[in-house]
């Protein structure tokens, strides 16, 4: 039984069939957007965090930290509140549909790129952004030069968000409704054909999931692989 599933999973990814290729595509299209919507503000305040001193900046930060690990259930339910008929946001009426899975990756990624870009400028230090304005760079040139300096950290913060959100299945079940065609991605997919007892398409999108999950890592080695070695 596994094995004729696993064969015809690979003949689904080999020949491109219809069905699993738009749950890809959804899936991808979805915490692609989520995604890119998370890093600008993400960074920004990573960098605020980093360099700037105020009040409570350490409590922001643990918290950032905390929301890191929150489950997406939970992250789901808050959404799906919200945006429910009798929720603040109701009369937007775009639950169960990609606007509010992507709302909800949204949620699940941006704390991911705060913390772990917090740490990526922490470890920069200050001495970069200080000798950049020191020798008269602008604001925004001595920005553009710290972020140079920390790519390979902020690189890594991108690859663990978007592979927290591309498989999770929490947000996209309660606030996608898993719709044929519509919202439903790799992760939901995956459920909804296990629990039918239908494995092919189930493993299919499983080895999708493990193809991307290999494609960043090599991205992350490759990467570094090309920085400069100081001696």
């Amino acid at each position: 039984m596994i094995s004729g599933a696993t064969a015809e999973a690979l003949r689904m990814l080999v020949t491109g069939d219809p069905a699993l290729w738009e749950i890809i595509m959804i899936s991808l299209s979805v915490s692609g957007r989520a995604l890119l919507l998370c890093v600008p503000p993400g960074i920004a305040l990573a960098f605020l965090l980093s360099y700037l001193d105020f009040p409570g900046r350490r409590l922001v930060v643990v918290m950032f930290q905390t929301l890191m690990s929150i489950p997406a259930v939970v992250v789901g339910l808050t959404v799906y509140l919200m945006l429910s008929r009798h929720g603040p946001f109701g009369d937007l009426k775009l639950l169960f549909s990609q606007t509010a899975m992507v709302v909800g990756q949204m949620l699940l990624a941006f704390p991911i790129i705060v913390a772990l870009g917090y740490s990526a400028f922490q470890a920069a230090g200050r001495r970069g952004w200080e000798t950049a304005r020191t020798l008269g760079a602008s604001r925004l040139r001595a920005f553009r030069t710290l972020l140079h300096e920390v790519r390979f950290g902020l690189f890594v913060a991108f690859a663990a968000a978007f592979g927290r959100i591309i498989s999770e299945v929490g947000v996209s079940m309660m606030v996608g409704g898993n719709i044929l065609g519509y919202t439903r991605n790799i992760p939901t997919a995956i459920a909804l054909e296990s629990s039918k007892g239908e494995f092919a398409q189930g493993i299919a999108l499983g080895i999708v999931l493990i193809l991307i999950a290999l494609t960043l890592n090599l991205s992350l080695h490759l990467f570094q692989g090309r920085e400069p070695v100081i001696v």
